[in-house]
């Protein structure tokens, strides 16, 4: 019985069909190779697109019908959207990528019941910290107006702030849902609500402001009932028997051991909103210069297209890291190295189709959010820089998801603030106030910022010896994992 035991301690924790995975992927021809892998990376890619679309389509939905209201609306919720939204949800979901780990963890070693114990510390944990970040929202028109933004805008801001308080605490329900169902597998029913949420929006964003003529409330209230749908729509999912296995029932062992949960939240939330964070200090630097109306007009416009081209990028961010870790994990580091190549490849071939896309039209495509002439041209203007933030952004998220696969956060983190905050943004703001260059110049600056961190992960990449990490995962899944015979019981270490 020990020495079986023994073995069993021994044995790697991931099993996924090995043998298929062998035939498939790690003999034969490319050919077979390559069609083995992109099977896999699909199959998570594929519903991580879809989700990510509808769910960045409800902003641009309402981007657009605010645009025609009017620039100083339009200006307005860009300011809120990109900062103070971007600031909160890089707060929330990086917290919320600790679950990914906890249920990851759960899973892997097949104690189903602490998945949904640690979904409702989840809860628990961020919505506190919801409930902390709201006087950010109740005070934000003063906020803006003190650190020098337009009085005018800072004070429509305030309005759309206060309506996204609901939307913001939507986010702690549907964000923490999201992992906790993906550690599953079971994608689908998130794809599901978020096309049914989508076109809701698009709805009702008609109704109530073109025919009911409600305006920017109108826009707000369809945002808000668009976002808390994918919620109740997940929690019906859970509660009414679709994760058997892993919900239970709420369980007051939720409320012990909060301390390392949130330890990790935060630890986790760092290299993420190192990186949601950088565009919002574009955004706020752009918000300084002389005629900002136009200028923030336009350069969220441009966002927003570059936010649709990322939503793929980061789709394959997931699947990558879902890839490597897998690998990893069974001990297959040469897989591991293809299907990192397979990924790059792809998603920078797609990166270069829009790279050529926006380069021939330019600003037309700013007349779906605009009927401004005045912000058309300047979009135009902007759509050369537009088109290599595509480029760049085609690569760098998906070499963030192999970080994130093979467990490097911590060195991800410090490449960013040195990238980005110590040579992207002053190099910005020197270009754009000092030299004149404005918004262009501010841009230039942080598309250096991503180069160089894009160059950085490239050579940390290349250099890596994929057979030494094997091995560290395995060391670290024997830490992290509870062996079968602690099954139903917590963790000596008092750990999640």
């Amino acid at each position: 019985m020990e020495k079986r035991e023994e073995e069993e301690s021994k044995a790697p924790l991931l099993e996924p069909c090995r043998a298929a995975e062998h035939n498939a992927t790690g003999d034969g021809g490319l050919g077979r190779r390559l069609v083995g892998e992109n099977r896999r990376l699909w199959a998570v890619a594929g519903p991580s697109i879809c989700t990510r679309f509808s769910t960045f389509g409800i902003a641009v939905i309402s981007q657009a019908f605010i645009g025609h209201i009017g620039a100083t609306q339009l200006a307005a919720y860009a300011l809120v959207s990109t900062v103070l939204m971007r600031f909160s949800n890089g707060i929330l979901l990086g917290m919320a990528s600790a679950l990914e780990t906890l249920c990851g963890q759960s899973y892997g070693a097949k104690q189903y019941h602490m998945m949904g114990i640690s979904l409702q510390r989840s809860w628990i944990i961020l919505t506190g910290c919801a409930v902390l970040m709201l006087p950010i929202f109740v005070f934000t028109e003063p906020l803006l107006v003190f650190i020098g933004q337009d009085p005018v805008i800072s004070a429509v801001a305030g309005t759309i702030s206060l309506w996204y308080i609901p939307v913001m605490f939507a986010c702690v329900f549907s964000f923490t849902l999201q992992m906790y169902l993906q550690a599953q597998s079971k994608n689908m029913i998130i794809t599901y609500l978020a096309f049914v949420s989508l076109g809701v929006h698009l709805f009702l964003s008609w109704l109530l402001t073109v025919r009911l003529n409600l305006g920017l409330d109108g826009i707000m209230t369809s945002m808000v009932i668009a976002m808390w749908i994918p919620v109740f729509g997940q929690l019906i999912f859970v509660f009414c028997g679709g994760c058997p296995l892993t919900w239970t029932g709420f369980s007051s062992v939720a409320l012990t051991d909060l301390v390392p949960v949130l330890r990790l939240s935060l630890s986790s939330g760092v290299m993420l909103c190192l990186e949601l964070w950088y565009n919002t200090i574009l955004v706020l630097l752009t918000g300084y210069m002389k005629n900002a109306e136009v200028a923030l007009h336009a350069l969220s416009i441009c966002l927003n297209i570059n936010g649709w081209e990322m939503m793929i990028s980061v789709g394959f961010l997931s699947a990558i890291g879902v890839r490597v870790a897998n690998e990893l994990g069974a001990g297959n580091a040469r897989r591991a190295k293809f299907a990192i190549i397979n990924v790059v490849a792809t998603s920078f071939s797609i990166g270069l189709v829009f790279f050529i896309f926006f380069l021939f039209f330019r600003g037309k495509l700013s007349y779906i959010f605009t009927t401004s002439e005045e912000v058309a041209a300047a979009v135009a203007s902007l759509s050369p820089l537009l088109a290599f933030s595509i480029l760049l952004n085609s690569v760098q998220p998906v070499l963030s998801g192999v970080a994130i696969g093979a467990g490097w956060q911590s060195i991800v983190a410090y490449v960013n603030i040195t990238t980005y905050y110590l040579i992207g943004i002053p190099v910005g703001a020197i270009l754009g106030y000092v030299f004149g260059y404005h918004v262009k110049g501010v841009w230039v600056g942080m598309l250096l910022g991503t180069l160089i961190q894009t160059i950085v992960l490239v050579f940390i990449t290349i250099r890596t010896d994929w057979d030494k990490q094997v091995e560290v995962t395995q060391e670290r899944l024997k830490r992290w994992y509870i062996t079968d015979g602690n099954k139903g019981k917590p963790d000596s270490r008092g750990s999640p």
